[in-house]
């Protein structure tokens, strides 16, 4: 069983940037393709980005290419999510999550392990 816990939220100025980190615990991350997702206030949980077993292929969601990064270190197993020149619109809970299969990784439900999720609020 995987404990995933994130950190590294906050409030933050439009045009910001804040990096958050998922780690874990209770297993090794090395098999898993790691996500991030996000939930807005009164919306569905949306994909944000993914990143496979080895670190070797990212993919993400329109809303966040150019901008935000997604990382890991297997070896920390710890995974990272860079996000740069932040808007409102960004305004969220980030959940970090774990899938044994990357595929369908903008499904929610293919996720087996999900953390608690950080708030990231971003002032305009």
């Amino acid at each position: 069983q995987v404990q995933l816990q994130e950190s590294g939220g906050g409030l933050i100025q439009a045009g910001g940037s804040l990096r958050l980190s998922c780690a874990a615990s209770g297993g090794t991350i090395g098999t898993y393709s790691m996500g991030w997702f996000r939930q807005a206030p009164g919306k569905e949980r949306e994909f944000v980005a993914v990143i496979t077993q080895a670190g070797l292929r990212t993919f993400y969601a329109d809303s966040v290419k150019g901008r935000f990064t997604i990382s890991r270190d297997n070896a920390e197993n710890t995974v990272y999510l860079q996000m740069n020149s932040l808007r409102s619109e960004d305004t969220a809970v980030y959940y970090c999550a774990a899938a044994r299969s990357t595929r369908y990784y903008n499904m929610a439900n293919r996720y087996d392990y999900w953390g608690q999720g950080t708030q990231v609020t971003v002032s305009s």
